[in-house]
C-alpha cells in the first residue's frame, strides 16, 4: 500500500467515525491531560470516556478491552476518593515510585491477567485478537491501579499500552480511537517528565529540610 492509499483510507476511516467515538476520544484526551497536570478532574472526565468505550468495545468484539474500561470505571471512582483523601497531616496522596517489591508484584499480577483473560477470550469468546486484547488489557489494569496510587510508573506502563493500542484499533477499523492512543503515548510521555519533576523537586526540597 502506497502513501496517498493509506491517507485515503485513513481520511475515509475518519469521516465514518461515529459521533459517539467522537465524543468518547475528546473526554478521553481532555482526561489524560488533566492527568497529565495532576489535575483531579481526570477521573470525571475520565469515567464518561470509558463508559462510552464499554459500549463501542463490544460492539467491535474487543471483550477484554470491554471489560478493562468497565474496571476503569471502578477504579476510577477509587482513584477519585484516594486523591481527594487527606492523611492524618491533613496532606492529599503525593507522587512515589514503585520499589523493586513493588515492579515485581506488578509483573507478577500483570502476567497472571494476561494468561487468564487469553485463556478466556481464545475459548469462551469469537474475539480474532486475543493474544493483543488480553495483553492491553493487563498493561492497563496494572497502570491505572499504580495511576490511582500516585505512582510515578504508571506513566511507564500507559506508554506500553498505549504503543500496542495505536495499530489493534487500527486493524478493528476504529481509526479515530487509534488515533486517540498515539496522542495518549505522546501525553503519557510529556505526562513522565512531568511528574518526574515534580517528583525530584519534592525529594529536594526534603533533603534541603
Amino acid at each position: 500500500m502506497d502513501t496517498s492509499s493509506f491517507f485515503e483510507i485513513f481520511l475515509q476511516n475518519i469521516l465514518n467515525t461515529s459521533l459517539i467515538e467522537i465524543i468518547a476520544v475528546i473526554f478521553g484526551l481532555t482526561s489524560v491531560w488533566f492527568a497529565k497536570k495532576e489535575n483531579i478532574l481526570v477521573y470525571p472526565t475520565g469515567i464518561v470516556s470509558v463508559l462510552i468505550y464499554v459500549y463501542i468495545c463490544f460492539i467491535a468484539k474487543l471483550y477484554a478491552d470491554m471489560g478493562i474500561n468497565f474496571f476503569y470505571f471502578i477504579m476510577s471512582v477509587y482513584g477519585w476518593y484516594m486523591w481527594t483523601r487527606k492523611n492524618r497531616a491533613s496532606r492529599t496522596l503525593e507522587i512515589t515510585r514503585c520499589g523493586w517489591s513493588g515492579h515485581i508484584f506488578n509483573l507478577l499480577a500483570g502476567g497472571a491477567m494476561f494468561l487468564i483473560l487469553n485463556f478466556i477470550l481464545r475459548n469462551y469468546t469469537d474475539s480474532d485478537v486475543p493474544v493483543w486484547d488480553s495483553l492491553t488489557t493487563a498493561i492497563f489494569i496494572v497502570a491505572m491501579w499504580l495511576m490511582a496510587r500516585k505512582k510515578i510508573d504508571h506513566w511507564t506502563a500507559w506508554m506500553a499500552g498505549n504503543a500496542i493500542s495505536i495499530p489493534l484499533y487500527f486493524y478493528k477499523g476504529l481509526v479515530f480511537t487509534s488515533f486517540q492512543y498515539t496522542v495518549f503515548l505522546i501525553l503519557a510521555i510529556l505526562g513522565y517528565i512531568e511528574w518526574r519533576r515534580k517528583l525530584q523537586a519534592k525529594l529536594v526540597k526534603q533533603q534541603i529540610n
